[in-house]
Formats: C-alpha cells, structure tokens, sequence
C-alpha cells in the first residue's frame, strides 16, 4: 500500500512538471469573432508579385494577438485569383497554416485572404464594403462563407522596404462552411443552377440583385462552389464568393460582361429564372426581415467613411423599394427573367 502511494505522488508530481498543450485555434470560434485582428505578415512581397502569373508557395510569419495570446508562427503563402492579379499590386493570396511550424494555427486550415489592390485609403474603402457584403449575405442565410476582418500589417522580409498598414479579411475554408451547414463541396462536378437547390437558388440569384452583382456563372463554376447535402437525393447548395464586382462596392475597375445589356455595374440586372410569385414572395419575405439588421450593419460600420456607408443604404433603398411594388416583381423576377 505503501509502495502504491509512493508511485501515485510521484506520478501526480510529475504531471505537474508537463509542458501544457500549446492553445489551438478554434475555426469555429475565430470566424464567429466580431473583433477585428490586429495581426502582422511578414513576406517577400516583391517576390510573390513578381510570381502572380505563376504562383508559388513561399513561406512567411503570421503574427497576431488573440486573446491575452500573442502568436507569431511560420505558415505559407500562394498567390490567387485572375482579374485582382492583373489589375492590383497586390493579388489576392492564399494563407495556408496548416504546417508543423504553425501548431496553433494549424486547425484554420488553408484561407483565402482578400487585400486591398494598391496601398491608399481608397482601395481601403473598396476592400471594407466587399466585406460588408459577406456579412449581408451571413443575414440572409447560413449557407454563406463568413469573414474576419483583419488590421494587417504588410512587412516585407528585405529589411530594405518599408511596412505599411491596411485592412484585409479572411474568408471561413470550405471544409469549414460543409462542416458548419452538413454539406460537402463538390469538387470539379458543374451543375446548370436549376438542378441545384431551388430555394437557395431564389435566395442566391435575388442577393446578387440586391447587391448589383452579375460577375458570377452557377454552371462554370465560376465565383461559386457547390456545396451537396448529407441527403446524397437532395440538390445541391450554391454558395457565392468574390464581390468586388458587385454595383453596391463600385470598384473603379469593376465593368460588365459585354454580353450583358447594362453598362455600368451600379445597374442591376436580375440573373436568376422565372419563380412563382409565391416562392418569390418567400424569399423575398426573408430580405425584408433582416432589413433592418442590414441597415443597422452598414450604419454602425465606423470604419467606413459617412460618404460609403450613405451610398450603400441609398443603393439598398432602391431594392426594396423594388422588393415592395409588386408591379416590378413580377416585371423583374418573373417577366424579365433568364429562360435559358
């Protein structure tokens, strides 16, 4: 008995002396985070602008404050994106934390991260309202990508060149977003936007309206994944990305398909097919009960200037008064709609 007693203090003893577990980030947790990170990444940036139209994976550090926990941990960068690459400094990149080198940061997986084009307060303004925009949509419906915006400092590794500062977000992994919703992405599978789920669809095409968004191809795959039920006989979900082309952000090098008989972005152009007026009804019931959680979301949004955030609930304005005349719903949404 003795004997055992001794064994179980020095056992107890030395699990006292054990290293603690290093913290690890929640995804969950940090997505659902309204805060906004304050973090640093330090990179070769004159590199990976150099090798935007072959990107790369080039390492970098991940600094950031959580908490009470400061991290800083060594992750890896890549280049994304086709049309941000060709008109911005800086492209969009992919941050993948997923390394042995970034134990604490290694469940956020592979993010996207969207940076402002060139170092200025207008393209700081830009890149805030696209980020509006994902939290328009998280209003609307959970099948959407949630976002952390981020202060970020862009240090470059040649000590040479000076840091500069500016907003950027990050956007929720899609392994997240299936796991969040119980849906799995579909991977290289295309499907025409009637074969997938109908009322999301509804929901998805009468978003892109209100936002004044026609940069998107359900059946190319293009600015949208597909997202597919644990049910393997249901639909599946599309889910949009990538708003900088929408009317309700205005990016000075934002234009129309030249197939589409609008000419600026600022118009809209509804780009869904025809629904009854009842389903139509429904959906549209849904925008109008978080019309006032929308409004209350750009009004608050301190860190876009009075001049944006009125621009923003003007061109919203014009939606609703839209939604409500049931002359232009049936005219828009129905009428006017796509037939193929």
């Amino acid at each position: 008995m003795k004997k055992f007693l001794t064994i179980a203090v020095l056992l107890f003893c030395g699990s006292l002396i054990i290293p603690a577990r290093a913290q690890v980030t929640d995804p969950v947790k940090f997505f659902e985070s309204t805060d906004v990170l304050e973090a640093k990444l330090t990179m070769d940036i004159a590199k990976l602008v150099r090798n935007s139209a072959k990107p790369e994976y080039l390492p970098a550090t991940f600094s950031c404050k959580m908490g009470d926990e400061n991290i800083s941990e060594q992750i890896r960068v890549i280049a994304r994106g086709h049309i941000r690459k060709e008109v911005c400094y800086l492209p969009p990149v992919k941050l993948n934390f997923h390394n042995e080198s970034s134990p604490k940061l290694n469940p956020l997986g592979s993010l996207k991260m969207v940076c402002t084009c060139f170092e200025n307060s207008n393209g700081d303004q830009l890149l805030l309202k696209e980020y509006l925009v994902y939290k328009m949509y998280n209003l609307i419906t959970e099948k959407s990508f949630r976002v952390r915006l981020m202060s970020l400092v862009y240090e470059d590794s040649n000590p040479k060149k000076k840091p500069y500062s500016g907003h950027a977000f990050l956007i929720e992994s899609d392994k997240a977003l299936g796991k969040r919703i119980e849906c799995k992405e579909l991977k290289n599978v295309r499907a025409h936007s009637e074969y997938t789920d109908r009322d999301q669809m509804t929901i998805f095409a009468i978003f892109q309206y209100m936002i004044g968004n026609t940069d998107f191809g359900v059946s190319a795959n293009h600015n949208i994944i597909l997202m597919q039920p644990k049910d393997s006989t249901a639909r599946p979900v599309v889910v949009p990305y990538d708003f900088d082309y929408a009317g309700i952000v205005d990016a000075y090098y934002a234009v129309p398909n030249e197939g589409l008989e609008i000419e600026n972005v600022r118009q809209r152009l509804y780009r869904g097919f025809p629904r009854t007026l009842e389903e139509l009804n429904s959906v549209l019931a849904i925008f109008n009960k978080q019309k006032e959680k929308i409004y209350s979301l750009v009004n608050n949004f301190a860190l876009l200037t009075e001049k944006n955030r009125k621009n923003i609930t003007d061109y919203l304005d014009d939606f609703y008064k839209t939604i409500n005349n049931s002359g232009q719903v049936k005219n828009i949404f129905i009428d006017q709609a796509r037939k193929m």
